[in-house]
C-alpha cells in the first residue's frame, strides 16, 4: 500500500472514530436528561471535525 493510500484511509478511519465518539457523547447527554449542554457542544464539535476529515480524505490525491 503506497503512502497516499495510507493517508486517505487513515483520515477516513479517524473521521469514523470521531463520529462514533460524537454519538456516544450525544447518547450520554440524552441519558443525563440534557442537564448540561456541554456534551451537546462536544458532540457537535466532534461531528464537524469528523465531516472535515472525511472530506479531506476524499481530497487527498490517490495514486496507484
Amino acid at each position: 500500500m503506497n503512502e497516499a493510500r495510507k493517508a486517505w484511509v487513515s483520515l477516513y478511519a479517524v473521521a469514523f472514530a470521531l463520529m462514533l465518539v460524537a454519538a456516544i457523547a450525544l447518547m450520554a447527554s440524552s441519558l443525563g436528561s440534557l442537564r448540561s449542554i456541554g456534551l451537546l457542544w462536544i458532540s457537535s464539535v466532534l461531528s464537524l471535525l469528523s465531516v472535515g476529515l472525511a472530506v479531506a480524505s476524499v481530497l487527498v490525491p490517490r495514486r496507484g
